[in-house]
């Protein structure tokens, strides 16, 4: 039904509220509709609160009764934080629940709609299912494969350069393409970079929007090189910074955790390279859900290499470099053509005077 697609799209646009506050927990969405009128909506603000069918059904009070509920998810079955949400559904006398995607969980998954419909309540599923989808797809990734899911954002010349040979890099991308890499901060549960990005530029990865939230800011260093003042091991900053290393003891590791850095230490080669996708795994126990991963370029490349990232954002600015200036990516060992990283539904857009490219890397 028209009417019904409409509804969902709402209950979509009010699950985006919660992306990136959730974990590790989906963000999800809910509307009310009586009559034709929508009397009710909800969306999950963090983990702990509220779902969304719940703040939802609240929100319509006695206007629930034979009403419709539009969910981007379907309601749990399950107890965790917080009750199931199929008994506040019930208990609302719900008469119809329209459902975005079933439960990714597969541990979970059904469960809900069927016991909705065991009670004598219409469940229809699938309604605007890939725009669901697409805001549940952190959290399916996570509960399917152990890992969260990995964006990989670049910033380079049309050339492919992300500084000159000086290492002057300020700014490639305009300045729209930097806010809208601050709106990603604020949707996504994780942010990392490498050692080198932390010592050449003394980043604070955090989100510079109004009312935004900071990430999880995690950094590479394998032999601990960053100095111990850098601004995201130091002061306020200190306590939301992860630093994975190979290194188990020393008067830096010590310092950074007075300072209240979170230390995550795994087994690494002689060089002090450790597989990412093993501190991927980490992080995902921990309820990460999502990674931005930002920088530098030898860190983009051994992410490529270990084929743990799941789609790229390239900003491509109108610029010239040469070939002086430095890759966006580092060494990845590709001999043959056939072996190269093939990316998938390809989208462009305009943000302001650079182009965007996003795609899916292909498995």
């Amino acid at each position: 039904m028209k009417r019904d697609a409409e509804h969902m799209r709402l209950a979509i646009r009010l699950a985006r509220k919660g992306l990136g506050r959730t974990s590790p927990n989906p963000p999800v969405g809910a509307v009310v509709v009586q009559a034709g009128r929508i009397v009710g909506k909800g969306y999950h603000r963090r983990a702990g609160m509220p779902h969304a069918e719940v703040e939802a059904l609240a929100d319509a009070g006695r206007r629930a009764r034979g009403a419709t509920l539009y969910v981007t998810l379907e309601p749990c079955n399950h107890t965790g934080r917080t009750p199931p949400c199929t008994e506040a559904v019930l208990a609302a006398g719900v008469g119809r629940v329209v459902v975005g995607c079933l439960d990714p969980d597969p541990s979970v998954k059904g469960g809900g709609a069927r016991r909705l419909r065991r009670r004598g309540i219409e469940v229809v599923v699938d309604v605007e299912g890939e725009g669901c989808a697409e805001i549940l797809r952190p959290f399916a990734t996570r509960v399917t494969t152990g890992l969260p899911l990995v964006t990989l954002k670049l910033a380079a010349t049309l050339d492919g350069r992300i500084a000159t040979r000086s290492g002057d890099s300020r700014w490639i991308s305009g300045e729209k393409a930097r806010r809208l890499g601050h709106r990603w901060r604020d949707q996504m549960d994780a942010i990392m970079v490498g050692a080198q990005t932390v010592i050449a530029d003394d980043p604070q990865l955090t989100c510079r929007l109004r009312g935004g939230r900071d990430p999880l800011r995690v950094v590479v260093d394998g032999r601990l090189r960053v100095p111990s003042g850098a601004r995201v091991l130091t002061n306020e900053l200190a306590a939301g910074t992860l630093v994975a290393t190979s290194k188990t003891s020393g008067n830096k590791l010590l310092r950074m955790q007075r300072n209240g850095v979170q230390i995550e230490t795994l087994a690494a080669d002689s060089g002090g390279r450790f597989k990412l996708r093993t501190l991927l795994r980490r992080l995902a126990k921990r309820g990460v859900s999502s990674v931005l991963l930002e920088g530098g370029a030898d860190l983009a490349a051994a992410a490529l290499r270990e084929r743990v990232v799941d789609r790229v954002a390239c900003f491509v600015a109108p610029k010239l470099i040469g070939g002086d200036g430095r890759p966006m990516l580092g060494i990845i060992g590709v001999d043959r053509l056939v072996d190269s990283i093939d990316l998938r539904d390809l989208r462009m857009r305009r943000i302001g005077p650079d182009v965007l490219i996003e795609a899916d890397v292909k498995g």
